[in-house]
């Protein structure tokens, strides 16, 4: 596993900017590249600048509700071109573990969008309506899932059949704010049933990410994502370098508090962090003292800085104090991480 001690580059990161030291891009989508289907400013010329330079991308999301041709249009609609071999989605890593664990023509009951059903009938199982006729139950995100479906899930997980969920993300990223994910309904439906799924397919499980770093012979990939509890932890999982961007889920005070496996290699504000070089070890500009019940923060330079300072503080104390700020900018700083 990489060392996630510190969101501050390894040894090898030295010299250039951060992408410059990666084989492959692996982003994450809602909160990253977009929200909902309008684009995150700068994250077209972000990948602009990828092709520019010939670093190869590739899309992995825990978004059950689209086929990976519709993620790739979508993202060639809003500015980022986009080939569908490059996008890699939970509902298809689900059609494939379901091929594997079951013959063709197994009855599958399926909570969620069209693209889902669309996936398990293209690997040769049988969507059905009925639930005690399921031997498979899917649950994955859909916009119009609604009571009745989670009763027919239940009604046959009872009665014996598989669970199987496409991802547990409990929110998604909106212009709204965060609003009820897949991994919403899966609790809610947990809670009923008195268990958890018998599987869930999509980040954290590094599936989707060693399959895209697989498909480009990728040797030294690095994880871009927006949320600690499924990129940075799925990245973790699969042995990658991260790189947490503040414009979807995740914030500061999430941040502070991670255990090792949800810490990032390194945190930016947004994709602009992948064409800059993290400060060496040593010369960050930010002090962090302690006094005892809270930490002091001071210093200039900038903001980001000042929270991957705090970072170390907290990680090498394994919990998160109050924080003050003495001058300006150090107040400023406090200020845009909401602390």
């Amino acid at each position: 596993m990489p060392d996630t001690t510190t969101p501050t580059p390894a040894g090898d990161t030295a010299g250039g900017d951060l992408v410059s030291h990666y084989d492959l891009v692996i982003f994450d989508l809602d909160g990253v590249l977009y929200l909902v289907d309008q684009v995150i400013p700068g994250a077209a010329e972000a990948c602009a600048r990828l092709r520019e330079r010939g670093v190869p991308s590739a899309y992995a999301t825990n978004n059950a509700s689209r086929l990976p041709g519709d993620v790739a249009a979508l993202l060639t609609r809003i500015g980022i071109p986009a080939e569908v071999r490059e996008v890699v989605t939970s509902a298809h890593a689900t059609a494939l573990l379901l091929a594997e664990r079951f013959a063709a023509g197994t009855p599958v009951l399926i909570l969620g969008a069209p693209a889902l059903q669309e996936e398990v009938r293209a690997v040769g199982l049988r969507p059905v309506t009925e639930a005690l006729e399921a031997e498979v139950v899917v649950q994955g995100y859909g916009p119009d899932v609604a009571m009745r479906d989670l009763a027919d899930a239940s009604v046959a997980i009872r009665a014996g059949a598989t669970w199987i969920a496409t991802n547990a993300d409990k929110t998604l990223p909106s212009p709204r704010g965060p609003l009820p994910g897949n991994g919403s309904l899966v609790a809610a439906l947990a809670t009923a049933l008195g268990r958890q799924p018998d599987t869930i397919v999509g980040k954290p499980d590094p599936t989707l990410f060693l399959e895209a770093a697989r498909e480009r012979a990728a040797t030294h990939p690095i994880v871009v994502g927006d949320r600690l509890d499924t990129d940075i932890e799925g990245a973790y999982r699969a042995g990658m370098d991260s790189l947490l961007v503040l414009t979807g889920v995740s914030d500061a005070a999430e941040l502070l508090a991670a255990p090792v496996e949800r810490r990032p290699t390194f945190v930016a504000e947004d994709l602009a962090g992948l064409f800059e070089a993290p400060p060496a070890a040593g010369t960050n500009q930010w002090r962090v003292e302690d006094h005892g019940d809270q930490w002091e923060l001071t210093g200039d330079g900038r903001r980001i800085d000042a929270l991957t300072a705090l970072c170390a503080v907290a990680w090498a104390a394994g919990e998160v104090r109050p924080v003050t700020a003495t001058g300006e900018a150090a107040e400023a700083a406090l200020s845009w991480m909401k602390l």
